[in-house]
């Protein structure tokens, strides 16, 4: 049972204020400065969760936010970090992953259904036809840790940018020292360590705790020297780029050189039942004493390989505690200086013992570890055994290097035999390691510190000496190369994370997934929080021996960051939308607007009006337009000018249409297409004069179109500039049998047919304005599009609208215009078409010449047209009886799907339901029947027809009324 002690010199929590919260619905009682694993384990609380797949107790193992073991809910909060969180007063604190609170968990079951559930079954359930049905519900049921809630509130998270000469990432001695000597040399330096204090991992014992309050003294003093604390590096990337994380910001640093000096991830022994409550990592331990002033247990037993397993008890015993005995895995041998100490202390020394299971009380916690002799092979003597009362076992039997960033930098990480480690064997430009992370141990860890930073600030371009010889990795093996005893009773935890044991690494090797990619995959094996940083290296140990061929053949896992989990706030971009209005959007609010985005623009949808429905306010809108006068604002299209010698030719080479022979004062539809032959935009081009293009594109396209063709430009070296003038024009259409009537009182251009023909553009002025007018239309009726400056949009938008008062003008919105255009037939690119969709497959190939020398996207055509079209554009008619379809309802044949239905659309004008659909070649014949499936899954009967539905001839558009 943990409990509080008297005070620890260095602690981090002030015991005069006390912090009260609930955990799983009980008071507990903590102190400012604990985090909620300490406070809970100063409450005695020994079970802080249920494991991911048997829902086994689980408790601190790590208490360095390096397992799953320590997550926990806090309000609508899931998978809350408890190892580095501080507690909050009056929070509620629950833990994750059970069924019913954590004392009356239903779900542990599963731990007696565990032979049931072999490794891979997730796997195989989910390539299993007959098996996948049957579990996928129970599987999406019970995934996942924590649940999210809907009503939390939203938070933002803050982003900065940082830069510095030299990041040092790592707080312990070997940092503390890089960041000093890069100081020295004048460098300006950015020391980051994930803990609220610098100072290190935790594992201190006597001596070994002035060295780094000697050097943070120096550190925090250093005026080139900034410090963030409670912050980590999350991944590394190009450019010496690394993302810091902390609680509430993410800052994102540029630094001319880095020194990685993370130290290492202390690694745990397997035997059975090792993930018991009680069972943990000396570092662990230490971490609470030290820092928290919290006994591991009463009756503690070490388990170690090393000498920091001698310098844990000696720890220990240093603050009063119990050890009853210290289990080393390795053989007898001349002792050592500190484990005499220890031994003459009253620690019974088991010299070449192993573990062979941990015992639990009634509450699942440990109460005793069976051990075993070893014989001489290293294999257990089952005639020696011997069982050790305990409640707190700490393990300390090697180290895995936190080489996670070292590995994205690109560094190549190798095995050392000697210390049974892995250590980086070549770094990258400008990246140093230092400390444990290479090897290095011990005092010299200091000196391996201050040569990293002096090398670092010399990359950075500063002068700077080596502080001393650089020493070696350690002359001590610091790591067990084989601390993994089998149980044929199994229960021996490889992964705390995923559940997963000695038996599903053997049993996945067997069945073909014996490469460590294949066997993470298989197994799940360090996929769980902590990405494997207590179970790869001795998943890749246990690897190896089935192989029969040592650990550094195995390899290690690619190391994608993060380091750490990252709530998603901290990776999500800006919590608003950027929104663009053209300059009459108080106009359309005060019609009643009903608002839809458009790109980065508002536009209205439609305009309500009291006592009709949106579908009546959209067919009137329509009817308006078709039989009075309508007025839309279009003033959210790509608008571009081109001026210069070689403008034609660009737009030639540009678009898939001809430009260069255009006549001035017409306009010309324009297709744009990539490289692989796939409509990309469209719009019109009008010719104002010889050398002088005005065009638009879609609403959505402007700013690619327009960055496309300045790039274009540069490649060909042509004669020409472009400007983007979208922002500062407005642009309306005026369309409808009434529309010549209601403009020629406000412009000074003659409208009449022979002077101003359809497809023309002429300049003048519309209500005293500069202005542009194209005679052309999306909608099928005699129309303007009306460009004007837009500080003068409201001044000629009022102006329409007064003007078409006698004619009952009505403003229409986005939806009447996609029925205008659909009873037209005319298709909307990225709706109507797709990322593969040519003009062939579109019924555009009138706006395509292919006799032109070039044009982006010519070339693919060519292969295209010989290959034939995988898909074509049709028209379909229904009935107005049926159900209303929706754009995506599929098309099926004989079962399969044959197509789908791109545009959909009620007309009142028509009296069906009319729509276009990308359809299989062979099925696209006018007149003939296709089935559609709707959202019951039953079919409507649709016939396919031509386009356009209304006007065929297009002779709404040219009425021919000379002299009006």
């Amino acid at each position: 049972m943990m409990y509080r002690v008297e005070r620890v010199a260095g602690e981090w929590i002030d015991r005069s204020r006390r912090i009260e919260f609930t955990f799983e619905g009980r008071p507990v009682e903590g102190l400012s400065g604990d985090c909620i694993s300490s406070a809970l384990a100063a409450a005695g609380v020994m079970v802080l969760g249920r494991s991911f797949k048997y829902h086994r107790p689980r408790g601190l193992f790590s208490a360095a936010n390096h397992d799953v073991n320590a997550l926990f809910q806090i309000e609508g909060v899931p998978n809350v970090r408890g190892d580095v969180t501080a507690v909050r007063s009056r929070s509620q604190v629950s833990a994750v992953n059970t069924v019913g609170g954590l004392a009356r968990d239903r779900g542990r079951v599963f731990d007696r259904l565990s032979r049931f559930l072999p490794v891979g079954f997730y796997y195989n359930a989910f390539h299993s036809k007959r098996l996948f049905p049957h579990w996928e519900r129970m599987i999406r049921r019970m995934s996942g840790l924590g649940w999210v809630s809907l009503d939390a509130p939203r938070v933002a998270t803050p982003k900065r940018y940082a830069f510095c000469d030299v990041l040092v990432v790592g707080g312990g001695s070997s940092g503390l020292a890089a960041a000093l000597a890069a100081a020295h040399a004048g460098a300006q330096v950015l020391l980051v360590d994930e803990n609220p204090q610098l100072g290190g991992s935790g594992q201190w014992a006597g001596a070994a705790r002035k060295s780094p309050d000697a050097l943070i003294h120096k550190v925090e003093r250093h005026p080139r020297i900034e410090v963030l604390r409670s912050t980590f590096a999350a991944g590394y990337y190009a450019d010496h780029f690394v993302a810091l994380i902390e609680s509430e910001r993410m800052t994102k640093v540029r630094a001319r050189a880095v020194v990685i000096a993370t130290g290492v991830v202390e690694q745990p022994a397997i035997f059975r039942n090792n993930d018991l409550p009680g069972v943990m990592l000396g570092s662990g331990a230490q971490r609470l004493l030290h820092r928290y002033a919290i006994a591991p247990g009463r009756r503690i037993v070490v388990l170690g390989a090393n000498r920091e397993a001698y310098e844990l008890c000696s720890d220990l015993l240093a603050h009063g505690l119990a050890v009853t005995a210290l289990v080393d895995l390795r053989p007898k041998g001349e002792p050592d200086g500190i484990a005499l100490e220890v031994e003459r202390r009253g620690v019974r020394l088991m010299k070449g013992y192993a573990p062979v299971e941990a015992l639990a009380d009634r509450s699942g916690c440990l109460r005793a570890l069976k051990v075993t002799a070893l014989r001489a092979d290293g294999e257990p003597d089952s005639s020696i055994t011997d069982e050790l009362t305990c409640d707190a076992l700490l393990m300390s039997v090697g180290f895995a290097p936190a080489c996670q960033l070292l590995a994205q930098a690109g560094a190549k990480i190798g095995f050392n035999e000697a210390i049974q480690q892995h250590v980086p064997e070549q770094l990258p430009q400008g990246v140093f390691a230092a400390g444990r992370v290479k090897g290095v141990y011990g005092d010299e860890r200091i000196l391996d510190g201050g040569n990293a930073g002096a090398a670092a600030a010399r990359s950075a371009g500063f002068e700077a000496p080596d502080v001393a010889p650089a020493p070696g990795t350690t002359a001590r093996r610091p790591s067990h190369p084989f601390p993994i005893f089998d149980h044929p009773q199994a229960k021996n935890f490889v992964d705390l994370d995923e559940d997963v044991q000695v038996k599903d690494l053997r049993d996945a090797a067997q069945e073909g997934f014996d490469s460590l990619e294949l066997l993470k995959r298989f197994t799940t094996v360090g996929m769980g929080p902590s990405q494997g940083k207590h179970s790869n290296v001795n998943a890749a140990r246990i690897l190896a021996r089935l192989r029969g061929h040592g650990l550094a053949d195995a390899g290690l896992t690619t190391m994608r960051p993060m380091f750490h989990p990252v709530p998603m706030k901290h990776l999500a971009g800006r919590s608003f939308q950027a929104e663009r209005a053209t300059p009459v959007h108080e106009r359309h609010a005060a019609l009643g607007a009903v608002w839809m985005p458009a790109g980065n623009w508002q536009r209205p949808e439609y305009y309500a009006r009291a006592g009709q429905s949106r579908s009546e306010c959209i067919e009137a809108e329509v009817q308006a337009v078709r039989t009075r006068l309508g007025l839309i604002d279009v003033g959210t299209l790509g608008k571009i000018e081109i001026y210069g010698p070689d403008a034609g030719t660009l737009l030639d080479r540009a678009y898939a249409g001809r430009y260069s022979d255009l006549r001035v004062g017409m306009t010309r539809y324009a297709l744009m297409l990539d490289e692989a032959g796939t409509i990309i935009d469209d719009g019109v081009i009008a010719r104002l004069a010889d050398e002088r293009f005005y065009f638009t594109t879609t609403t959505g396209g402007s700013a690619t179109v327009f960055r496309e063709l300045l790039r274009w430009n540069a490649l060909w070296g042509l004669d020409c500039a472009l400007v983007n003038v979208t922002g500062h024009l407005a642009a309306f259409n005026l369309a409808g049998p009434k529309c010549r009537d209601a403009l020629k009182s406000l412009t000074d251009v003659n409208l009449a047919d022979d002077a101003f023909p359809f497809l023309a553009v002429r300049e003048g002025t519309v209500s005293g304005a500069r202005a542009r007018l194209m005679r052309v239309g999306f909608v099928g009726e005699l129309g303007y599009e009306i460009h004007v400056p837009a500080g003068s949009a409201v001044q000629v938008w009022d102006a329409l609208v007064a003007a078409g008062r006698d004619f009952d003008i009505r403003p229409f919105g986005v939806e009447a215009q996609r029925v205008l255009r659909l009873e037209k037939g005319h298709f909307i690119v990225s709706q109507d078409t797709d990322g593969l969709t040519n003009p062939f497959e579109a019924h555009a190939n009138w706006a395509v010449k292919m006799q032109k020398p070039y044009f982006v996207g010519q070339r693919s055509l060519k292969m295209l047209a010989a290959r034939g079209p995988r898909q074509l554009l049709v028209g379909f008619e229904v009935p107005w009886a049926k159900p209303l379809l929706k754009e995506s309802h599929l098309i099926i044949e004989g079962g399969d799907i044959a197509g789908r239905i791109t545009s959909v659309a009620r007309s009142a004008t028509l009296g069906r339901t009319i729509g276009l659909a990308m359809i299989r070649p062979d099925l696209a014949k006018t007149g003939s029947a296709v089935s559609i499936r709707v959202d019951d899954g039953t079919f409507v009967s649709a016939t396919l027809a031509s386009t356009p539905f209304y006007d065929p001839e297009g002779l709404r558009q040219k009425p021919g009324r000379t002299g009006q």
